[in-house]
Formats: structure tokens, sequence, C-alpha cells
């Protein structure tokens, strides 16, 4: 029983002991397509999307997450590109981690994500707006430091001009973002932990 008892706090000690991180940095790539006046299909005129991104990870659930992004936005009458930066919220469904630094802690953590951005756009009308992206995802802890994560996410524009065309097709509406236009991206991310979070502060709750 001593033995027993004696591996088992040796086994739990060195679980504690295990590093909290509370960065991650990476990049991903996937498909983006342009929903508005040229098309309304979210799989139609998919265009590959690449994307580099850092999160930082305010506890177990929550994290701040900054990307940016570039790809092509497609349709028959267009083929221009955008670039976008945006800073995310992202709320975990539960806690994400490997379940040794965090007690309760699982490796595959389901999320939502909303923030406020800006995209860059090019055609016939460079320019550029502000954009509101509204996602979900799922996330995976593959390793000690790698985590893989799978998102879908909308960007709803201030602008009718990413086509483009300023309203083409003479629909009168009203309000923040009726008759803009928007894209969608999917995409896989690998990102890499770092910034190891100190165990001696005051504060250790997190």
């Amino acid at each position: 029983m001593a033995v027993i008892f004696i591996m088992a706090t040796t086994v739990a000690a060195s679980a504690q002991e295990e590093p909290e991180y509370k960065l991650e940095i990476g990049a991903g790539t996937g498909l983006v397509s342009y929903v508005g006046d040229y098309n309304s299909s979210l799989v139609k005129g998919l265009q590959p999307w690449l994307v580099l991104m850092s999160k930082y990870r305010m506890d177990p659930r929550t994290a701040l997450s900054l990307n940016i992004g570039t790809g092509k936005i497609k349709a028959d009458e267009f083929n221009h590109r955008i670039t976008e930066t945006d800073l995310r919220f992202e709320y975990n469904f539960w806690a994400y981690g490997t379940g040794n630094e965090y007690r309760g802690a699982r490796r595959l953590a389901p999320f939502i994500t909303a923030g406020l951005g800006a995209t860059f756009y090019g055609g016939p009308e460079k320019g550029a707006t502000m954009n509101v992206p509204l996602g979900a995802g799922v996330k995976y802890k593959i390793g000690k430091r790698l985590n893989l994560t799978v998102e879908w996410a909308m960007r709803f524009t201030l602008s009718d001009k990413l086509d483009g065309s300023k309203d083409p097709l003479g629909i009168k509406s009203s309000g923040l973002f009726k008759n803009t236009d928007c894209y969608s991206a999917l995409q896989l991310g690998l990102t890499y932990d770092l910034w190891e979070k100190c165990k001696t502060c005051n504060n250790d709750r997190y």
C-alpha cells in the first residue's frame, strides 16, 4: 500500500508541474467564398485562403485571437484579392488542455468566436471596410504544445464594393448590413504554445 501511495503521489506531483502556456502562434490554410450581388451560395467560387494567427489565453475557456488572412474572392464577373485582419473573442464550451495542467480540461473543445476587423479589397474600386466575423469551430491538442483548429466564420462587411460594383441589381434596402457584401472562410490551423505561465506568482488561479 505504501508503494502504491508513493507512486500515486509522484504521478500527481509531476502532472501539477506540467507547464501551462498563455500564448499560441501559428498559421493555417483553407477556402474562402464571396456572398453578395453576384453569388448567394457559400460553396460556389471557393478559392485558397491563407492565415496567420496568434491567441492569448485568458483562462482555459476564453481567449483573444488576432488573425491576418488573405485570398481571392471570385464570381463570373470578377476575381480579385482581399486581405483582412481581425481581433476576436473565443469561448470554449469546456476547459481546453491536456487535463494535466488544469483539472477537468479536455483535449477536444468546440468553441464560438466573434469580433471586429478590417477588410482591404482590390478590383476596379480598391478600398477598405470594417467586418464583423462570427463563427464556430473545434480545437484539439495534438501534443503538449501543439494545437489543431478547424474553424468556419462568416465576415459581414459594411461595404457593397467587394465585388467592384455598388448595388448593380438596384435593390433598395436599409440597415447596417443590408445589401452589403460578405465572405466566409473555412480553415485548418496549427499553432504552437509559448509564454509559460508563472507558477510562483501571487495570483495563481491561472
